[in-house]
């Protein structure tokens, strides 16, 4: 190995523990054996250590309406944030720090992100801030949001804290589905919600991100309740189980078809639409099988439905899926929907339709920037123009291609 490549000598590296690390370190450390009940009370105690008071812990509700304050000890628990109109709502919809200068110090906002996928914000009141503050507090609520999301399996808590109304099983169901509601990489960036929130059944959505291939499925089981909910389970696992045995678009329409024919019989089915996108190169395939073409979006404005050869719905025995093909162009969004969307009635009976659909993400894409900010926008505005009502499950998914290949260890630096 070349002098420049060789690697410093063990002794030479000052590895003491830092203020920084310490703090850091107990908080890992303590965590792992931790009672579920106790972590918000511990990151509240690691926050006081570097000054900071009234700290928060606030979670996103299922209707990604306002940010819900978490209960515990040496926490502070007030009124829930509205997420489109308060400070919380600006860090937790856009994944940045917000300072809010205040009479007594500055408030901070701080993301909670568990990789990419926003759990809620840290908020906490400090006398002063300096960019060393910045940084820890920063690294702190990443650790924070990770052990969050590490323990939320263990306790009801969270889910709980999350819920502002009633929710049915076929949601619980759902929910339980459900893979992070967005993700965000140099090379692209997705965003998901399902509505009703609270009464959603046979709507649900799945992605991955192996090597440079995205995978993405929506789908919509018939019926409503329970059984629309467990032909969804299968539906979605019946997906993941082709998709991780490296089954290309075609093979996985046709293991889903068997496994929905195979399970409930010939006269149920699920429609749906899998993707795959590259995103390296920004070469994207679809199989159509019964939804509505997807819009493809430039510049904040739609340009054209992406119009395609579709397939019977999965459970039908359809013949093999004609493949559709669409190279993106950087910055380009793909946004899938579900019918549920399209056709559901205003308040006055007159049904919503694609031209319309179209109008209201044209205005909300000029409005918004990132694709949870459009995402949770449009379907809280279609949502409002009915009158608050829905009669069928709705799905939003949108894509967005950054770009192509990325230099990965950058990223470690």
């Amino acid at each position: 190995m070349a002098d420049g490549g060789r690697r410093p000598d063990k002794a030479m590296v000052d590895r003491s523990e830092g203020f920084g690390e310490r703090l850091l370190g107990v908080l890992l450390d303590r965590a792992h054996e931790m009672p579920p009940q106790l972590i918000a009370p511990l990151i509240a105690e690691e926050v006081a250590r570097v000054g900071g008071r009234d700290v928060s812990i606030l979670l996103q509700d299922y209707g990604q309406r306002v940010l819900v304050p978490l209960a515990g000890r040496w926490l502070s628990v007030g009124e829930p944030e509205p997420i489109g109109d308060s400070h919380a709502g600006t860090a937790f919809l856009y994944a940045t720090p917000v300072e809010v200068p205040q009479a007594d110090g500055v408030r901070m906002y701080l993301p909670l992100l568990d990789g990419s996928d926003q759990v809620g914000v840290l908020a906490l009141t400090l006398d002063t801030v300096d960019d060393d503050d910045r940084r820890l507090l920063r690294r702190l609520a990443g650790l924070a949001a990770h052990v969050l999301v590490t323990k939320n399996s263990y306790i009801d808590q969270f889910f709980q804290t999350r819920r502002r109304e009633p929710m049915s099983v076929a949601a619980e169901i759902q929910w339980s589905l459900l893979p992070p509601l967005s993700m965000f990489t140099p090379q692209v960036a997705v965003a998901g919600i399902l509505e009703p929130a609270y009464s959603v059944a046979g709507d649900s959505f799945d992605y991955a991100l192996n090597d440079d291939i995205l995978h993405v499925a929506t789908i919509d089981a018939m019926g409503h309740g329970l059984d629309a909910a467990t032909m969804a389970t299968v539906a979605i696992g019946a997906y993941r189980h082709a998709r991780r045995a490296d089954v290309g678009l075609s093979g996985i329409y046709a293991f889903m078809d068997r496994a929905i024919a195979g399970q409930f019989g010939p006269e149920h089915f699920v429609t749906a639409q899998m993707m795959r996108l590259n995103v390296a190169t920004g070469h994207l395939q679809w199989v159509n099988a019964g939804h509505p073409a997807p819009l493809l979006i430039r510049n904040h404005q739609v340009v054209r439905q992406l119009e395609s050869a579709t397939t019977l719905p999965v459970g039908f025995g359809g013949d093999e899926p004609q493949l559709s093909e669409q190279t993106l162009q950087v910055g380009d969004r793909v946004l899938c929907f579900t019918d549920g969307l399209i056709e559901e009635h205003e308040a006055g009976g007159k049904q919503f339709g694609e031209e319309q659909l179209i109008a209201w993400v044209n205005r909300i894409e000029h409005a918004e920037e990132g694709v949870r900010a459009v995402v949770r926008s449009l379907s809280h505005a279609l949502i409002e123009e009915r009158g608050g009502i829905t009669s069928d499950d709705a799905t939003l998914f949108l894509i967005e291609w950054r770009g192509g290949a990325a230099d990965h260890l950058a990223t470690l630096e």
